[in-house]
């Protein structure tokens, strides 16, 4: 086990991710069919959406502290039992009503991936191998959705939309006791060995610097802004085309639900790309002699550049095209998003990671909230698609700017 036991647990980081975004996928592949059984609209679905994008900004802020407070293994334990038992109850929805109840649920379980993930690899990496293990972990967001619409869509025609959502509790079921059972600090862990564990605890502010922050101080430090912001502008980027993309595959490009669910696995299959090769070229940056904050910054600057381009996936006349480009976009945000999370371990002490993690998920589940959920259900009723695209093309480089003057020269915060 000699050097490998962050392996295992980042394995186990990526798994959970996995099931945490099959969950939270499985109503935008069935959503043309739960919308026709239900009967309700688009108008009405950007509410359901509403429902789980608010419950999950604030749930982050409650688990981020939650998590800080009690540690990532009695952490993780609660917010995989929450959300596996909320998404199982999805298949017992009615109307729309009580399908936003349930997904409201759903987001408060959710928030709590991120904010422990990010504190895990905190305690269990050293800086030169965050991005990369974050980037390992997070692909698992794209595994999910890589291969959860073929298999939805054939669950779904084979056994009815809400069997869905029966299958993904059994498998977060499995992660939870797994977590349990594997889950220890590095100082603790019977597989560490003292050669490893030097490696893990090897960044020398880190050691010096292990004293507990209080969030009202976290609360006023301009770094936590800085990173809070660029979440804010960038993450309704991503749950747009997460929440999005069949219906606009069906309703403006045509598709059937089967054309879909092999489309989307494409796009996917580029994100988890992006989001490992985001992580790994900051490594190698960092290798090179970069100041591991610098190299953060200059990936983010690139892949928010890729934005705008994706962003004229709206014009193109084939469907082969928009799938291009819009796996241009996903692939830069999760590089983008690889960066990000690691500038918070980075820059924070680990006691106050998950609060920062939680505060950032918070901002941008409210974005997603704003520029997700509610805008785009009434831009799509009244003007189409387009300028939908076009706001998602600028908000990478609004929150690049955002964090840019307000992180300044990354100086790392003391507790």
């Amino acid at each position: 086990m000699a050097r490998r036991a962050r392996w295992y647990i980042l394995a186990l980081l990526f798994l959970i991710t996995t099931n945490n975004y099959l969950d939270r996928i499985v109503l935008g592949i069935v959503i043309p069919t739960v919308m026709k059984d239900l009967k309700f609209t688009e108008l009405e679905y950007g509410y359901v959406v509403s429902a789980f994008q608010f419950s999950y900004a604030v749930g982050f802020l409650l688990m981020g502290r939650f998590i800080d407070r009690f540690g990532v293994r009695l952490g993780y334990v609660v917010s995989i039992g929450w959300w596996s038992m909320s998404a199982a109850l999805h298949s017992t929805v009615r109307s729309a009503a009580q399908l936003g109840f349930w997904r409201g649920m759903l987001g408060l379980g959710e928030s709590g991936n991120f904010p422990a993930a990010i504190k895990a690899v905190s305690e269990w990496f050293p800086k030169r191998e965050r991005a990369f293990a974050t980037g390992i972990f997070n692909s698992g967001s794209n595994v999910a959705t890589m291969i959860g619409p073929p298999v939805f869509v054939w669950i779904a025609a084979r056994y009815g939309w809400r069997t869905c959502f029966v299958v993904t509790p059994i498998i977060g079921t499995i992660s939870l006791m797994l977590w349990w059972l594997i889950y220890r600090s590095p100082a603790r862990h019977r597989w560490v060995t003292p050669e490893e564990l030097a490696l893990i605890q090897s960044d020398e502010d880190e050691r010096q610097d292990q004293q507990p922050m209080k969030w009202t101080r976290v609360m006023r430090i301009r770094q936590t802004w800085g990173c809070t912001l660029a979440k804010f502008f960038s993450d309704p980027v991503w749950w747009f085309y997460l929440t999005w993309l069949a219906l606009y595959f069906k309703n403006a490009r045509g598709l059937s639900l089967k054309e879909i669910g092999w489309a989307l696995p494409c796009i996917y299959l580029m994100a988890d790309f992006g989001s490992v090769f985001g992580g790994w070229l900051s490594g190698w940056l960092i290798g090179r002699g970069w100041d591991p904050a610098r190299a953060r910054k200059a990936c983010m600057l690139g892949f928010a550049l890729c934005m705008p381009v994706a962003a004229t996936s709206v014009l193109m006349p084939k469907t082969w095209m928009a799938v291009a480009l819009i796996s241009l976009a996903t692939s830069a945000h999760q590089a983008w998003s690889a960066n990000l999370y690691t500038l918070t371990s980075d820059l924070f002490p680990k006691s106050a990671v998950g609060s920062v993690t939680g505060l950032g998920g918070f901002m941008g589940g409210m974005g997603g909230v704003i520029f997700t959920a509610l805008l785009p259900g009434y831009l799509v009723t009244h003007f189409g698609y387009g300028p939908v695209f076009v706001i998602m093309g600028s908000g990478h480089l609004v929150g690049f700017a955002c964090a840019h003057f307000l992180l300044g020269k990354l100086v790392r915060v003391r507790a």
